[in-house]
């Protein structure tokens, strides 16, 4: 019987060790991930929770399929994509399939849609998406569940290298994931996405990586004019906490998340003329011209209180004003707790959401507010009580938010 010749081992030049490298007795050394794709102590938990609420969610939506068709007399139900098609999504679908400005119209044609209100960063992850995915809510879907994946990982370590706590971080994750607005961030809309880029690049800049950081906020400031307030929060931690020549040489990376924003201003003015054509469109379309903070207030309460609309809509104003107040009381929190960088990141988005006509999508925007999680999760721990409440009296809200989501009516 013939005998195998034994191993050999090669070796390389320049090195003392032995390719294939082997463990004692011969065994191969076990691959392991990259760091970042490596999930730490209590993210399992994590993801485990996050895969659980994405089963729930979409089950809502088959529920609606069957409960709330659009034709009452249908026999079978529509296809489980349906439901996520409503509102924005037709104008980020739009955008991803002809453009911004197709067969030369814009904003000087009749019935325009205003779509050039919103950036190009989903829109175009959305075509990208689509060249394997060939069904375009699929694709839509895809890109919120694998961004809101990386989205709750990324809010677990923030909460973790705050707090030095895996509780803490568990628990943010869960109050994110029951909120009232979450339904969101299943939705072909660019609350996940926008997370999956911004929770990264804070991360990054608490563990002083600013060219990491610089460059997760550019892409972020292509999803969302939130980008920019993120921006800024970060180059106030940047200050607060550079020492040192070797650690100011990374300041010029922070003037990078503003390149989003300048290219496409300048595609929009070299197609209207018009640098400001972004803002313009808002106040088209959704009444974003600037009022004073009391009189965008006072016209919220009219619509919301006043009987002036129908009850659908006035209770969706009466949560905008609810969400504002919570803003509030966190941006205090925020400046007593001199969490600087966390509170301007607030306030300019409270100024950006509060100098309107009215409020419009403050609660949708509770999403990107990751202070408010992890300061429900801190003080959870310290009030037990408080996260019993919460998953008895906000989580059957967001089921009821999603279900007015999914059924096509206003839902902020």
């Amino acid at each position: 019987m013939p005998v195998s010749a034994p191993r050999r081992s090669v070796e390389l030049p320049g090195s003392p060790t032995t390719w294939p490298p082997v463990h004692e007795g011969g065994r191969r050394p076990r691959r392991t991930l990259p760091p970042f794709l490596r999930l730490g102590p209590g993210e399992r938990e994590v993801v485990w929770l996050y895969l659980l609420t994405r089963v729930g969610i979409w089950a809502t939506a088959g529920a609606v399929t069957w409960l709330f068709p659009s034709d009452g007399e249908a026999r079978r139900p529509a296809s489980l994509l349906a439901p996520w098609q409503q509102w924005d999504w037709w104008h980020y679908l739009h955008i991803a399939q002809e453009g911004y400005f197709p067969d030369q119209a814009g904003p000087w044609t009749a019935g325009w849609d205003n779509r050039e209100a919103f950036l190009p960063g989903f829109p175009l992850t959305l075509r990208a998406v689509h060249t394997v995915v060939p069904d375009w809510a699929a694709a839509g879907a895809l890109i919120s569940f694998l961004s809101g994946g990386v989205a709750v990982l990324a809010l677990a370590r923030i909460a973790r290298h705050h707090l030095a706590d895996l509780e803490t971080g568990r628990r943010a994750v869960a109050f994110l994931l029951l909120s009232p607005c979450a339904v969101f961030l299943a939705a072909g809309y660019t609350e996940a996405l926008f997370l999956a880029l911004a929770l990264p690049a804070w991360l990054a800049a608490q563990r002083q990586n600013w060219p990491a950081a610089a460059v997760l906020a550019c892409l972020a400031c292509s999803v969302r004019i939130t980008g920019l307030f993120l921006a800024a929060a970060l180059a106030l931690h940047f200050v607060l906490t550079a020492r040192g020549r070797t650690a100011w040489r990374a300041a010029p990376w922070l003037f990078l998340p503003a390149l989003a924003p300048a290219l496409y201003s300048w595609y929009l003015h070299s197609w209207t003329g018009d640098w400001m054509a972004w803002k313009h469109s808002q106040e088209r379309g959704w009444y974003r011209d600037f009022h004073a903070p009391w009189e965008a207030w006072a016209n919220t309460w009219e619509a919301g209180f006043h009987h002036t609309h129908p009850t659908g809509y006035a209770l969706m104003w009466q949560a905008e004003l609810l969400a504002m107040v919570v803003g509030v009381v966190l941006l205090v929190l925020l400046v007593l707790g001199r969490r600087w960088p966390e509170a301007l990141y607030m306030g300019l988005t409270l100024w950006a959401l509060g100098t309107s006509y009215w409020y419009t999508s403050v609660p949708r925007s509770t999403l990107l507010w990751w202070p408010l999680w992890i300061g429900l999760a801190s003080w959870s721990l310290k009030r037990p009580r408080i996260q019993t409440a919460y998953l008895y009296v906000v989580a059957p809200l967001s089921t009821a938010i999603a279900i007015t989501f999914l059924t096509g009516r206003w839902a902020g």
